[in-house]
């Protein structure tokens, strides 16, 4: 059916437009709309469905966002189910958050709004020289996440207002240093322990497997002999990076951006103030603020009529703790770096001028400006490789964009071979042996999960066509096909004999040191003579004394009032160990400050565990449900 499809696209567009476009007239776009966002429920919160194309769009932005953050990330851990399903929780969190901030009215003003994006860094670093924002590279910036600016900010107000709803929870909790002592002590006690272990090795010399022993366990196990289903595949890259790595220009280009560029590549220009503060306490009456702005702008009058005195007042008479003492100076700063008005009253300001009266969140200020120092223009010599680095970029990610669309046509319209689009974009067809899941040490292309979903998938493995063109990571398009296909398969005894021997002595080694170690707690515990035992240590979970976790765990929950006490730790392939607890002791003593911080943290730990209660309250309040299953985690190797 498919090839139908593909010989006849013509026909079948013009076919589907006599159908679609009555359908317009008749039903309006709207009905279309509908239909696109809806799709099967995958969580439901406060009645509201969350679809799969929802929860998708979600987990592709925040996968964007951390690829960009950390460029270095592997993209396995962004594609796997596991990354999925957290993503779909966070949806969860956020619809709940946002109901409850819907429920109690919490609402972000327009002016927190823009404290907010005037505070973002990614934003920050957008200013121009004269620092004026550079509205087109904001927009480039949340085009990236997949959102117009109006989107972005209706987002970052939404998360605004939900922050509110933990921020009463967070910023109200708290445990009284009493009770945070008293789990700390318990959490940081130290025991002396013995500890005498039963290694599987040590058991080897007496485990002569015959034939029919290996065969039978074999027989009994040819699920953990299986050999893994596997393709051998072509694919074909196109990135960006590789694009940026072949691009030239001329010597006149370069010079040329260097002209336009010099003083925003050398660097921002900074400036140096003194002020006067006078605060107004938050919430004050409008006759007491209304007074210091009398006050500030009698100063004002006292200062500009005797410019050189400004220290000297500012040291009499600014409420800035920081500054007053250095008669308000402030030393050099940068755009960014004050809140707005303040900064664009001393960006307006000639040398020596004084502003007039600027009001802030902080109060009421009087600035002097003191200084200008603009960044030297470095040589154009100096310049060259970052000039060179900067336009391959720029020329990359353009040819990138011109040829993204040309890729995932051809891989599409010639789907038999991915040799056409090799062709066009002088790309090389590389070959390589994938299963379904990324191998250890696999990166790129072969180490996302949806190309080799793709590949693996029925169409894929029976038509053996190119995939469609897959972003597996930022500036990365892959299309690949499989060339032989080999499903999974139990190996042949004879392949896999050593292989089925060493499980089969490992099995039965820890098998005896465990019932050695059994045997020998029983003993001792009967009041057998204890050697063999360890030296005594003291052990702690600051200071484990290279106990091996189970072991640590095992010592560390014992019941203290019963001491001496023993326990047997089983160790799976590794053996048996046997502990016996001698004594508990104190914590170490800690200096006050440390025990400052640790209450600190304890308190944070508190507020968490309080604010994840109050979300589960919020869960059962809004009827939060996740629709799909969990999925499984693999179970670490036993060490």
């Amino acid at each position: 059916m498919f090839d139908s499809i593909r010989n006849h696209k013509k026909y079948l567009m013009g076919f589907l437009m006599i159908l679609i476009i009555p359908s317009f007239v008749l039903f309006g776009i709207e009905g279309y709309t509908r239909f696109n966002e809806s799709g099967a429920p995958v969580a439901v919160v406060d009645g509201k469905d969350i679809t799969k194309a929802e929860w998708d769009q979600a987990h592709q932005q925040e996968s964007q966002r951390l690829r960009e953050a950390m460029p270095s990330l592997d993209s396995r851990l962004l594609d796997s189910d596991g990354a999925r399903y957290a993503t779909l929780e966070r949806l969860v969190r956020q619809r709940l958050l946002a109901a409850a901030a819907t429920k109690l009215n919490l609402y972000t003003s327009d002016a927190r709004l823009a404290r907010d994006l005037q505070q973002n860094e990614a934003i920050a670093a957008l200013r121009k020289p004269d620092g004026a924002l550079d509205v087109e590279a904001y927009r480039q910036l949340v085009a990236r996440q997949g959102l117009t600016p109006e989107m972005f900010e209706a987002r970052v107000r939404a998360d605004l207002s939900q922050r509110q709803v933990s921020q009463g929870i967070l910023g109200s909790s708290f445990a009284p240093t009493a009770l945070a002592n008293v789990s700390l002590n318990a959490f940081f006690e130290r025991r002396e322990v013995r500890v005498a272990r039963f290694a599987a090795s040590d058991f080897a010399s007496q485990v002569k497997p015959t034939d029919a022993d290996i065969e039978a366990f074999y027989s009994a196990n040819q699920a953990s002999f299986q050999a893994p289903e596997q393709a051998e595949i072509e694919y074909l890259v196109l990135d960006a990076a590789a694009l940026q790595n072949s691009v030239t220009f001329n010597e006149a280009d370069v010079k040329t951006y260097y002209e336009q560029n010099a003083s925003r590549l050398s660097g921002a220009e900074e400036r140096r103030a003194r002020h006067i503060l006078l605060t107004v306490p938050a919430g004050a009456p409008a006759a007491d603020k209304d007074a210091v702005r009398k006050r500030a702008e009698e100063l004002l009058a006292q200062v500009r009529a005797k410019p050189a005195s400004f220290a000297d007042v500012a040291k009499a008479q600014s409420q800035d703790p920081g500054s007053a003492a250095k008669g308000g100076d402030l030393d050099y700063f940068g755009r960014g770096a004050m809140v707005k008005p303040f900064e664009d009253a001393v960006f307006s300001l000639a040398k020596g001028a004084i502003s007039d009266v600027v009001e802030t969140d902080f109060g009421f200020h009087i600035i002097q400006l003191t200084d200008i120092k603009a960044p030297p223009v470095r040589s154009f010599e100096s310049m060259r490789p970052e000039i060179e680095a900067e336009l391959k970029k720029q020329q990359a990610q353009k040819q990138y964009a011109e040829a993204a669309d040309t890729f995932s046509n051809l891989v599409y319209e010639q789907a038999d071979s991915l040799q056409p689009a090799a062709d066009r974009l002088k790309l090389q067809v590389r070959k390589a042996t994938v299963q379904r899941q990324p191998q250890p040490g696999a990166t790129g292309a072969l180490a996302s999960e949806r190309l080799l979903g793709a590949l693996f998938d029925t169409e894929s493995i029976d038509k053996k066509r190119n995939t469609e063109a897959i972003d597996t990571g930022s500036g990365q398009l892959v299309s690949a096909r499989v060339v032989k296909h080999s499903p999974a398969h139990t190996q042949p005894l004879a392949e896999v004999r050593e292989q089925v021997r060493a499980r089969l002595v490992a099995q039965r080694t820890a098998e005896l040191a465990r019932a050695e170690g059994e045997k020998q707690l029983q003993a001792w515990k009967a009041g057998g003579d204890a050697k063999g035992l360890g030296n005594a240590v003291v052990v702690s979970r600051e200071n484990p004394q290279g106990l091996a976790q189970q072991v640590l765990t095992a010592a560390l929950s014992v019941d203290p009032k019963s001491l001496p006490a023993w326990t047997g730790v089983n160790l799976a392939d590794q053996g048996y160990a046997i502990v016996k607890v001698e004594k508990v002791l104190p914590r170490d003593v800690r200096e006050a400050q440390a025990l400052a911080q640790e209450v600190q943290q304890y308190n944070q730990w508190w507020a968490s565990a309080e604010n994840e209660a109050y979300v589960e309250g919020l869960k059962e309040r809004f009827k939060a449900r996740i629709l799909v299953p969990e999925p499984a985690t693999t179970p670490a190797p036993a060490r």
